[in-house]
């Protein structure tokens, strides 16, 4: 198999950007190889009739639709959150990782339902606190992949606190 196919199948495979080190250790290639493997599978793709591309993020290389067929995207998979959901959504992406307690306490009640609604759509993910009864609530890989967020784009010194 063509290295190009194996850096193809792994970017599929992850569904993140990677960076070009982290393709490189997952294929088991030199980087000097992966590096032009890379550029021949992105020019396998600028030149297909494809919905999917491979470009560099500054997250790392990615293998996503293209900007032309995201219409699709919001025609097939509409995401329907209330307002509370979206504000409760952004309260875990900016404390994440919290406890489900404390965005009780920051959120109110009505914040449980929000998290029912975020775990269906696949938003967050929970896992149980090793010690005690609450669990750990942070954004999934859907939420960056919809959102075309980086954790790494926030500065959280610009974001004003809650009140």
């Amino acid at each position: 198999m063509k290295l190009a196919t194996t850096l193809e199948a792994i970017l599929y495979i992850k569904a993140q950007p990677l960076s070009l080190e982290d393709l490189a250790e997952t294929a088991g290639q030199p980087l000097h190889l992966v590096a032009d493997a890379l550029l021949e599978l992105m020019d396998d793709y600028a030149h297909r009739d494809s919905a999917l591309e491979v470009v560099e993020t500054p997250a790392g290389y990615s293998l996503q639709l293209r900007e032309s067929c995201q219409a699709l995207v919001t025609n097939l998979i509409p995401t329907e959150l209330s307002v509370g959901a979206q504000r409760t959504l952004a309260a875990i992406a900016l404390k994440s990782p919290i406890l489900q307690t404390e965005l009780i306490e920051l959120r109110g009640s009505g914040a449980y339902q929000h998290i029912q609604d975020l775990l269906a759509q696949g938003f967050i993910k929970r896992r149980r606190q090793q010690e005690g009864r609450s669990y750990w609530l942070e954004v999934s890989d859907k939420f960056h992949q919809y959102f075309e967020f980086d954790a790494a784009d926030l500065d959280s010194s610009s974001v004003p606190e809650t009140p």
